[in-house]
């Protein structure tokens, strides 16, 4: 079977709140596309947005010399509620526990399997890299509240320009290569040097525009960013 790997952000599972609208238009958008493709699965991998960010902003509060492991288990716990809420949306397709090491000695059974956080030093997109590398997947799809990567930040560099491609090389020099709890980029820091030592690509696309996802699912033209060597 053909797999494909969604890096899920957590920034459009729960914004603030669960997107109960959003979840609803991805279960029917990631149904239909099953259906249609039989001969397709696909990996899901959920990060901890809005309860992630709570959570360690009160850990940092009340205790600011927390060791950082300490923030990221934090979010790591963020992902799983996270995660067991998109394993339960698709249950019908998912056969396996929700997966909490990418490389642990298991089979990929049924037609979707749900990822979370695994361990200090990342962020679930180095969990969606370790997975499509497993299974074979040369490209992974990061789907976030962005819909395109940047030259800059724009929401504080106004001459910001979105890019259509960008080698690993020029982004890893825009991201660097060093991780911190709650950082936010693109694509992880540390899954963008896996993805790029594994000659991977990834695709960055907004996920809440649900026609768009299922253009890249069908390979059709799209918008967003695709990283690669």
């Amino acid at each position: 079977m053909e797999t494909t790997v969604l890096s899920l952000g957590g920034s459009i599972v729960a914004p603030e709140k669960v997107d109960v609208a959003f979840l609803t238009s991805f279960k029917k958008a990631i149904s239909g596309y099953l259906e249609e493709r039989k001969d397709a699965r696909i990996i899901l991998t959920v990060g901890g947005g809005s309860p992630a960010r709570i959570y360690q902003g009160a850990a940092r509060e009340i205790a600011p010399n927390l060791d950082a492991s300490e923030l990221d288990w934090l979010g790591i716990r963020a992902t799983h509620l996270n995660g067991a809420l998109i394993r339960a949306v698709f249950s019908e397709y998912v056969k396996n526990e929700l997966v909490i090491n990418p490389t642990g000695d298991f089979e990929f059974e049924g037609r979707v399997l749900v990822a979370a956080g695994w361990k200090p030093g990342f962020s679930t997109d180095t969990d969606a890299v370790y997975l499509a590398k497993k299974f074979g997947a040369k490209t992974v799809i990061n789907l976030s509240n962005i819909k395109k990567v940047y030259t800059d930040d724009p929401r504080k560099n106004p001459e910001a320009k979105p890019l259509d491609s960008i080698s690993w090389k020029d982004f890893i020099k825009m991201v660097g290569s060093t991780w911190t709890p709650g950082k936010n980029t693109p694509f992880d820091p540390i899954a963008s040097k896996e993805a790029m030592d594994a000659g991977m690509s990834v695709i960055c696309a907004d996920g809440r525009n649900i026609e768009n996802l299922l253009n890249i699912l069908k390979g059709l033209p799209f918008e967003g960013t695709i990283i690669a060597s």
